[in-house]
């Protein structure tokens, strides 16, 4: 009987991640569904927003051949996907602080125009919107994710899996990002991988090499977590494991009503921000004298 993608388990590398932190946090980001929209729900912030820009930018470039990538200014560019995270889109608290985090991005895309390094060489795109792979066929598990860029190495037939970030924050070691990537790429185009980096292009002119993930050793280490959110959907077990933790409070508050529906993200999930007034943050910033 052929496996059937519809009534699969789909795990991915954030949705994996929610669940280590906080499987309440996993129900609700990547299972609740508003009762009144029938939609999901997802959380913005400035940080957030500042990350949605550059990579629908990085992303817009990736589909374009090598020598074009470049002819539109990149802060053109940025413009456009800028206009999605505006204002209260973005969970900003007035013009002031947008600017401060556009300048951020602007200057992004100056360093990353100074330094293209294999953004200027050849790529490699899946055709796949999505791709996925079926984790564990008898298990009806696919992994699925979209990597940020595939580098072509032309000397050896082989691939570069970058992954760019735009926090301060240095990912962990022991991080499942590169492997569950390092995972897709095998299984959803034929070349061999020789490379994997992160590249912080707010902060670094070049990508960080990290080894190169142990697949056959991951793979297993992934579906074990896989088998284990089945089974809390299975069960419809999600608990918070500090009754109300950093990463599953503010989607409580979301369902509470405690935040403000901003729009709808390209998913179709409803997107909320913290509710502040505008006008009364700026008065409470501001000084008469």
């Amino acid at each position: 009987m052929e496996p059937d993608k519809y009534t699969a388990i789909w795990v991915s590398y954030s949705s994996i991640s929610d669940f280590l932190q906080c499987p309440r946090a996993y129900f609700l980001k990547n299972v609740y569904r508003d009762p009144n929209t029938g939609h999901k729900i997802t959380l913005i912030t400035p940080p957030l927003a500042l990350g949605q820009a550059v990579h629908e930018v990085l992303e817009s470039l990736a589909k374009l051949p090598k020598e074009k990538r470049f002819e539109t200014p990149l802060t053109k560019r940025l413009n456009a996907a800028w206009e999605r995270v505006t204002g209260k889109k973005g969970d900003f608290l007035n013009k002031e602080s947008e600017h401060i985090y556009k300048k951020r991005a602007e200057k992004i895309f100056q360093r990353i125009y100074e330094h293209q390094g294999p953004l200027k060489e050849l790529a490699i795109k899946i055709k796949k919107k999505l791709p996925y792979f079926w984790l564990s066929e008898e298990e009806n598990i696919i992994l699925c994710g979209k990597i940020d860029w595939l580098e072509y190495i032309l000397q050896t037939d082989s691939i570069h899996i970058i992954d760019f970030k735009t926090g301060k924050k240095k990912e962990r070691n022991n991080s499942l990002q590169l492997p569950i990537y390092s995972l897709l790429a095998k299984n959803c185009q034929k070349r061999q991988i020789s490379k994997a980096s992160y590249w912080y292009v707010e902060s670094d002119d070049s990508y960080t090499s990290m080894p190169l993930p142990q697949l056959d050793a991951n793979h297993a280490q992934i579906l074990d977590i896989a088998r284990k959110i089945k089974l809390a959907r299975q069960l419809n077990k999600f608990l918070c494991p500090q009754n109300g933790c950093k990463t599953c409070s503010p989607f409580e508050k979301i369902i509470q009503g405690e935040y403000e529906c901003v729009g709808t993200d390209q998913f179709g999930a409803d997107v909320y921000r913290a509710k502040i007034n505008y006008d009364e943050q700026d008065a409470k910033e501001s000084i008469i004298w």
